[in-house]
């Protein structure tokens, strides 16, 4: 939209109203303005303090690009842009000192014993899991587990929050008779682990934002080695999307701040014992 001195006026005004201008309009973008948008949204710290050159060398275009895409947001350059990326990032996720320092419950009181912690975390548990059941979709929970049952074995693939989402899988298929193998990392293994993993096995990678990088670039081996991939992440834009076979979203509610993981457990289950199930059939 155009002001009266004929310059363009941002209609987004702020990281979350991006991020969905993005994902509405992603089919729309050129290449390279692609390339540009999941950059965004996978590193948004190198886009708040970054500059125009550094940040076109990471994404592999030219500087030029980098401006275009600002414009094509419908900001006049790329500083009012990074501006919005500068407040995204003095906002995020605070550390877990400061998240217990900050604690109120959802009426914006401070909490006050155990019991009203574990009433918030037993709410956002809940809206959790209801969100996941109103979006997930039976087609590609169907996919999902048509991949992994046809699988000689399940690779599991998750590091920091979403190890002990991995963890479980590792638990459930081993007690179910399915053969699966934990890519742990340890010793920073995780490339010559993954390596093992062929196109008549099968991943399971799991991780949020902020993206635990260990997991995407494991991720990415497997898909560049032909091995099917299904991605456990919260959004189309998430690093893991790309070249997965199959994509489950989960978007967890928190409380104050802390995430809950209540439906990607429930999802890790089902995807457990429907494999099981299959496989028996």
């Amino acid at each position: 939209m155009a002001e009266a001195d004929g310059t363009r006026r941002p209609v987004i005004v702020d990281f979350d109203g991006l991020k969905a201008h993005l994902l509405a309009h992603h089919d729309a973008l050129p290449k390279r303005l692609k390339q540009v948008a999941r950059f965004a949204l996978e590193q948004p710290d190198d886009v708040a303090f970054g500059t125009v050159a550094g940040i076109a060398e990471q994404v592999g275009v030219q500087p030029s690009t980098i401006v275009r895409f600002a414009q094509a947001l419908g900001f006049p350059g790329f500083s009012p842009l990074q501006e919005l990326f500068r407040a995204h990032v003095k906002t995020a996720w605070p550390d877990y000192r400061d998240r217990v320092a900050a604690l109120v419950d959802t009426g914006g009181q401070p909490v006050s014993g155990p019991m009203s912690l574990f009433d918030g975390f037993a709410q956002s548990s809940t809206r959790s899991v209801e969100r996941l059941r109103a979006d997930l979709s039976a087609e590609t929970l169907e996919r999902a587990v048509a991949v992994l049952a046809a699988a000689g074995t399940i690779y599991l693939v998750g590091v920091r929050r979403a190890f002990p989402v991995v963890a479980y899988l590792a638990y459930a298929f081993g007690k179910l008779g399915v053969r699966a193998a934990m890519v742990d990392h340890v010793a920073q293994l995780g490339p010559e682990q993954i390596a093992a993993a062929g196109p008549g096995d099968a991943v399971i990678a799991v991780s949020f934002a902020p993206y635990a990088n260990a997991t995407v670039e494991l991720a990415r081996t497997a898909v560049a080695a032909g091995v099917p991939v299904v991605a456990i992440t919260d959004t189309a834009f998430s690093p893991l999307a790309a070249g997965a076979t199959v994509r489950l979203e989960v978007v967890e509610a928190d409380f104050a701040a802390f995430r809950s993981l209540a439906a990607t457990f429930a999802l890790a289950m089902t995807l457990a014992v429907a494999v099981a199930e299959r496989r028996a059939a």
